[in-house]
């Protein structure tokens, strides 16, 4: 069976045993340690919108102002390609790769927690170092601290809030991630339409203001509570149990904690966890959950209408006042969608959303490529209805994506892994998902310069090749408790024949091995 069902009569043989209430205390910890993703989306938001900016440009980029200037006497596409202006974008996403694997160690020694509080402060630190550049370099360096915060914090809080969720209710609680990274952008696209018009310092606001989410995120960060999963793999278990009860509603936790036990016991087993990932019986969530998925989710070519909104609108023949404005409308496509998911995913699961949402999204991309290819790219705006046209367009390809592969491509993986590698394999999700965000970052602009309007033809070549990837190798995760998610790859079409014989031969004489 292609979807892979939760169908195993041996699987969750104490899962039906789990109890909880939804407690204030439980929904606290969630909306706290999921202001990390407000750090990703801020930054996703006011970039673009920065870099649009002619204060910013003149100061930093004065050829690409000119050029932008004089954008009727050459190929429209063309008016923004300069790769040290994108590296200003992009230099964030090569930190948070790298930092990613000092995040690692960090999440599995020290806890989900102290990861959110060093992505904090870092992220701090670089927000003021952007915000007083007076150089290129300043502006590289503070990207650099940005980066490293983005680094530890999309390591950390997928994670926490998949340990923290009932397993019913996984998906709805893990996408306050994806819905706050919404807000995040949204609140950026707002601002930098209120400080474009503040001459000349208005870039200098935009990009300060994000230590507030980074504020907020390390204050909240001191009062937050550990995972139970954390503390159990710490050998904390008395404070791991009283944790769980607490968040739990309920002293009926007995089965659920069990389960935690055995898992950490497998965890302790493993000394290298990296290495233990290329191992059959973990190849499922390496090939979707650490490479697929994440390098995918950026080459929907999504991020690169949030990264450069704005600039894309400009060239697309709309005014700076106009693009920003353009750039707010995509932003509360994303909020809304990220809100459609989080009502709908556990009930109609992941695979839905993908399949569906990439038919869609695949329509999009080639419906603006023709609109591009009739009426662009001659030194000539737009027609005014074509440019409402490819907004909306825009704007339901956002929607497309902001309820599928925007926040399931940090639901999935972050409930694909076992304990015992759970925290190597998110280094290895946010480490490839930086990687491809960086490079789309890098490149898109030189691409948009020399592709045109193939680009979207090739995103949308993307898209059902992504979209195939599911439909024959991810089975279906929703209300699978974490700890018992390993085991739907023995029942899984393709997948089955990779993992059973392994499994089956380190399972013989382990006790607490529910197979």
């Amino acid at each position: 069976m292609a979807g892979g069902g939760f169908t195993d009569g041996a699987i969750a043989k104490r899962a039906h045993l789990y109890d909880h209430k939804t407690t204030g205390y439980f929904i606290f910890a969630c909306i706290v340690a999921a202001l990390g993703g407000s750090l990703f989306g801020y930054d996703l938001g006011v970039s673009g919108g920065v870099t649009s900016m002619d204060d910013f440009l003149k100061e930093f980029f004065p050829k690409v102002y000119r050029r932008k200037q004089m954008h009727l006497k050459e190929t429209d596409y063309c008016k923004y390609d300069s790769q040290i202006l994108t590296l200003f974008t992009s230099s964030l996403y090569f930190a948070g790769l790298i930092s990613t694997f000092a995040a690692s160690h960090v999440t599995r020694n020290k806890g989900r927690r102290a990861s959110i509080i060093v992505g904090s402060i870092s992220f701090f630190l670089g927000a003021v170092l952007n915000a007083a550049a007076v150089n290129i370099l300043m502006l590289i360096l503070g990207r650099i601290f940005l980066g490293i915060g983005i680094g530890f914090g999309n390591q950390a809080v997928p994670l926490y809030l998949s340990e923290m969720a009932p397993a019913k209710n996984r998906g709805t609680y893990n996408q306050l991630f994806q819905v706050t990274t919404c807000l995040g952008i949204l609140v950026a696209t707002l601002i930098n339409y209120g400080t474009e018009k503040i001459h000349p310092w208005g870039w200098r606001l935009s990009l300060g203001l994000a230590t507030v989410p980074a504020t907020l995120m390390f204050i909240g960060g001191v009062f937050l509570p550990e995972t139970p999963n954390s503390l159990v793999e710490q050998g904390r278990l008395e404070e791991g149990r009283k944790v769980l009860e607490k968040v739990r509603g309920t002293t009926n936790v007995d089965a659920e904690f069990e389960d935690l036990i055995d898992a950490s016991n497998a965890a302790r087993a493993v000394k290298h966890p990296f290495r233990n990932l290329l191992k059959k019986k973990n190849r499922p969530q390496l090939v979707i959950g650490a490479l697929g998925i994440p390098a995918f989710q950026q080459l929907t070519g999504n991020n690169s209408i949030l990264f450069y909104a704005p600039v894309i609108f400009q060239s697309l023949g709309f005014g700076s006042g106009a693009s920003l404005y353009s750039s707010v409308i995509t932003s509360v496509a994303l909020l809304v969608a990220a809100f459609i998911s989080m009502a709908f995913v556990d009930k109609f699961g992941r695979r839905a959303f993908f399949l569906e949402a990439g038919l869609e999204m695949i329509c999009y991309m080639v419906a603006v490529a023709i609109s591009l290819a009739l009426k662009f790219g001659q030194g000539q705006e737009l027609p005014k209805g074509l440019g409402v046209f490819l907004v909306i367009v825009i704007f339901l390809y956002v929607l497309a994506y902001g309820r599928s592969w925007g926040p399931l491509g940090w639901l999935v993986p972050s409930e694909l892994f076992p304990l015992e590698t759970r925290s190597a394999g998110q280094s290895i999700v946010v480490c490839v998902n930086l990687l491809f965000t960086a490079l789309i970052a890098q490149c898109f602009l030189v691409s948009l310069c020399h592709l045109q309007y193939g680009i979207f033809l090739l995103f949308a070549g993307l898209i059902f090749i992504m979209s195939s990837f599911i439909y024959f190798l991810l089975p279906e995760t929703k209300q699978v408790p974490i700890e018992e998610i390993h085991l739907l790859w023995k029942e899984h079409w393709f997948w089955k024949n990779i993992v059973g014989g392994e499994e089956e031969c380190e399972s013989n004489g382990k006790p607490g091995t529910h197979v």
